[in-house]
């Protein structure tokens, strides 16, 4: 009877009376009944790997290569070729450099595109009726101007409201002294209009509810107006401008948060100047708003 080592997968191989070698795989020899001697060998076989344990082979395999290898590498292909060496690592800066710049530009124009909206106001709104009309006697029609007991209305509808003004807009002469005179826009609106315009002082103050109680013929000059009639701001401060015969007295000079290129109703004209809405209705003879 034979007797065998225990391979997992084996192989036999039988010859004749070979001498006994040493082998570096497991042999066993034995003599059969007719003398003949045999020499088996066993060979040792290895299942095919899984892909787990080849990934972690590829892994291990990347870990292990060191840095130095790397560096030679690099160090081997500048020799090699110079020129290319220096063009791929020109792209790659210049690569890099773009990309950042893109990233810069965007996050600077989306801040920018941000502020603008937050400047102009997202949380503002504003009113206007341009039609309508009411029949009257005689079968006269007139036409139906928002008022204040309209805006009073909608206040009293909406306590979420934090500011509001109503605006008077007149288009006037404004005597500036000396014989001048300047085509301007003249706004009457309530204290609480620099909060909702979100205006910025640059010299001066806005007029308050006291002023606007006592009807006190005060002004606040948009900035362009300011530099054009007295060269600065701080120069048109206790200036006076008259319109129709009533003297204002400048106290204050103001620009708007965010440039409207014309689009609003202060960037109209540089000729702006903002007094109490109480004062401008002498203008107007009614209480109708804008």
């Amino acid at each position: 009877m034979q007797s065998h080592t225990k391979p997992s997968i084996g192989a036999a191989v039988g010859c004749g009376c070979w001498p006994q070698m040493p082998h570096c795989c497991d042999t066993e020899s034995h003599t059969s009944a007719s003398g003949d001697c045999g020499v088996h060998l066993n060979f040792m076989a290895t299942a095919a790997p899984t892909p787990e344990s080849f990934a972690r082979t590829l892994r291990s395999a990347r870990t292990n290569l060191a840095f130095g290898e790397t560096l030679d590498l690099a160090f081997d292909s500048f020799c090699a070729s110079k020129t290319r060496f220096l063009l791929t690592m020109l792209g790659m800066v210049i690569g890099s450099a773009s990309i950042i710049l893109v990233y810069t530009l965007g996050m600077t124009g989306r801040t920018y595109a941000l502020n603008m909206i937050s400047s102009l106001g997202p949380t503002k709104i504003e009113m206007q009726f341009d039609g309508g009309s009411v029949a009257g006697p005689n079968n006269t029609v007139a036409p139906d101007y928002m008022t204040l007991d309209d805006m009073t209305a909608v206040r009293n509808a909406m306590p979420d409201i934090v500011a509001s003004s109503p605006m008077a807009e007149i288009r006037e002469t404004l005597s500036l002294g000396s014989g001048k005179t300047q085509e301007g826009v003249i706004l009457g609106v309530d204290p609480q209009y620099i909060d909702v315009r979100n205006l910025k002082l640059l010299a001066g103050r806005f007029f308050d509810d006291q002023d606007a109680a006592t009807h006190a013929k005060v002004a606040v000059l948009f900035a362009p107006m300011a530099k054009a009639l007295f060269d600065s701001s701080s120069e048109a401060i206790d200036k006076t401008i008259t319109v129709r015969g009533i003297p204002f007295t400048v106290i204050g000079v103001f620009k708007e948060s965010i440039d409207t290129f014309g689009n609003s109703e202060i960037s109209s004209s540089d000729y702006t100047m903002l007094v109490p809405y109480g004062v401008a209705r002498y203008f107007t003879g009614t209480d109708t708003v804008k």
